[in-house]
């Protein structure tokens, strides 16, 4: 659609309905300023344009499953209604242009698609990384010209690369293939961008959740990923998924993240399989001796944490499935305790320790309700808090007055994953 055509569609009741779907009614007039601000921002920057079109990905919360995914484990996790949001054009050379809002301008050759030593880190890696795997796998690639916003914040446990990797192989696939290739598909081309060119070891779980969208859960087992969907109402059953951002940021954090992966790898190796995921609890206690010699401790009790975990994760889906509320937060309160306890990657740091105040903080607010648990990653960023209606408030409250005005934001789940509109 040409720039007019497409706010005009943006003002129609029926795309107003698909926003609050996407969004909540309670912020589909929000939203629908910030598509026509971003139409208009692409008109600013690149000039009159024959075909325009938006794209969305979402973010993720992860709810069960910490740090499994790398290891082929399972996970419990939703698309959220925060995301990162494009007005895009085609071009008809191999540049493709992306202006994000707070950050310098990418612009990368996709002539070129081999991984480039000075792009490591950045968001130009993701851009080549995803175009160099599609055309890997077969699809067509070309240039573009992308102006975007995202409310997913950077470094928070949202996993703001994630959505951005989801995004620029959804621009791609809405540009060149006719928004052909399946969420499955799309996430294993942002995990490929993320390892291989970003340079950061990550699992499959952050690109799943936010490209399948809704709230799901996932068995990396085996080569195809087995996904279930969920239908799960928490706000019809008086609990609220609360985020809180303690000011800390993953940025900084990959070798601590690669170290939990790595510690993993060494255990699952020293019992002769490639991942945890082909090793029993009953051979991690048999060769306990000798591994704490080899790996260490922290390598065993991360292990365990594993195993655990993936059985934390069974019982929160057959606790949904039953409706059955104080089954599903015990099992999060669990995989909050195991993060701490024996996953380790709530600080990083002997001094700053957010995550942990706000874990503590929150058991104290909750005073035994509801849940909390590490959001994501870990080290740093968020914690996600399942929080009593009644609590709310109190809850909100006591955690801004500790890590600012705004720290707390409320979540919904987002039943759709990436989307193309125009």
């Amino acid at each position: 659609m040409q720039h007019n055509k497409l706010r005009e569609f943006l003002l129609k009741p029926e795309t107003l309905e698909r926003l609050s779907a996407l969004y909540g009614s309670q912020r589909q007039a929000q939203q629908q300023q910030r598509y026509l601000d971003l139409v208009d921002n692409h008109q600013d920057t690149f000039g009159n344009r024959e075909q325009l079109y938006i794209v969305s990905a979402p973010g993720r919360t992860e709810i069960v499953g910490n740090h499994t995914d790398h290891n082929h484990g399972k996970v419990l996790a939703a698309a959220v209604n925060l995301d990162t949001l494009a007005v895009v054009s085609p071009r008809e050379d191999m540049r493709a242009c992306v202006h994000s809002q707070g950050y310098p301008v990418v612009d990368v050759d996709l002539n070129i698609l081999t991984p480039q030593t000075q792009e490591r880190g950045t968001s130009a890696a993701l851009v080549r990384g995803v175009a160099a795997r599609m055309a890997a796998l077969g699809y067509k690639v070309g240039g573009f010209d992308a102006v975007v916003v995202s409310d997913v914040l950077g470094g928070s446990g949202l996993s703001s690369s994630a959505a951005y990797e989801v995004l620029v192989c959804a621009i791609l696939d809405r540009l060149y293939n006719g928004f052909t290739v399946s969420p499955v598909v799309r996430a294993q081309i942002a995990q490929y961008a993320e390892n291989e060119f970003f340079g950061k070891p990550c699992g499959l779980m952050d690109q799943m959740a936010s490209s399948v969208g809704g709230l799901v859960a996932i068995d990396f087992g085996g080569e195809t990923p087995v996904i279930t969907p969920l239908t799960y109402g928490f706000a019809q059953r008086g609990h609220a998924l609360v985020m809180v951002n303690t000011g800390g940021s993953h940025d900084d954090l990959v070798a601590e993240y690669a170290a939990i992966r790595s510690e993993m790898l060494q255990v699952a190796q020293f019992l002769g399989q490639a991942t945890l995921r082909d090793c029993t609890r009953d051979q991690l206690n048999a060769h306990m001796p000798r591994l704490r010699e080899t790996v260490g401790d922290r390598a065993i009790l991360r292990s365990m944490h594993y195993f655990n975990e993936n059985d934390r994760v069974d019982q929160a889906v057959q606790a949904l499935k039953e409706d059955n509320l104080p089954m599903f937060l015990e099992q999060v309160n669990g995989s909050g305790r195991s993060s701490w306890e024996w996953l380790q990657n709530i600080s990083a740091s002997a001094h700053h320790q957010p995550m942990a105040l706000a874990l503590a903080l929150a058991e104290g607010l909750l005073a035994g309700n509801g849940a909390r648990r590490v959001h994501g990653g870990g080290f740093a960023g968020t914690t996600l808090n399942f929080v009593p209606d009644k609590l709310r408030t109190h809850f909100i409250a006591g955690m801004d007055s500790v890590f600012g005005q705004g720290a707390c934001q409320v979540l919904d789940v987002r039943n759709e994953g990436a989307v193309a509109f125009g």
